[in-house]
């Protein structure tokens, strides 16, 4: 492969499965992609089962899984190991992480549609001139939300 310049360049694997570069390069330094070979102007060749490794990655990424758990599975299983048990009990573990956000998402919807009645009867009293301070009655609301903050916080 590399002396024939067969493979894939870095920049090529990212076009391929819409991920940029640096992405690719960070993949091989945490262990999700082995090192590839390099060319005789260094530039690094990938076969082309990368491709698949990526999409795999980055479908397990949607679900949940972290970059460490990736690293640490795909590097027992390129070892001839079996991590099958480990991505089961993984799987397992963010789906009842994703119940109990789901259920902590509904509490607060339903305290949404509360609230918003609230407001709508609250602004419909209220001269067009005044301020109706939706806001700040959420600051004597004694009603009990649910801490969704870390679970609602923007993703990276």
């Amino acid at each position: 492969m590399v002396g024939n310049g067969a493979g894939l360049r870095s920049g090529q694997v990212a076009e391929m499965t819409g991920v940029s570069p640096d992405t690719i390069r960070h993949y091989e330094r945490i262990g999700i992609l082995p090192h590839p070979p390099r060319s005789c102007g260094g530039y690094r060749l990938y076969s082309a089962d990368v491709i698949e490794r990526v999409h795999l990655v980055r479908r397990a990424l949607q679900l949940g899984f972290t970059l460490a758990e990736l690293s640490e599975i795909l590097r027992v299983r390129d070892k001839g190991g079996i991590p099958c048990r480990r991505v089961l009990h993984l799987a397992e573990e963010k789906l009842r992480s994703l119940e109990h956000q789901i259920a902590e998402l509904r509490q607060t919807q339903t305290y949404m549609k509360s609230l918003v009645r609230q407001w709508r009867s609250k602004l419909a009293l209220t001269d067009p001139s005044s301020k109706a301070l939706l806001l700040h009655s959420l600051i004597d609301d004694g009603s009990s939300l649910p801490n969704t903050k870390k679970k609602l916080r923007r993703r990276k």
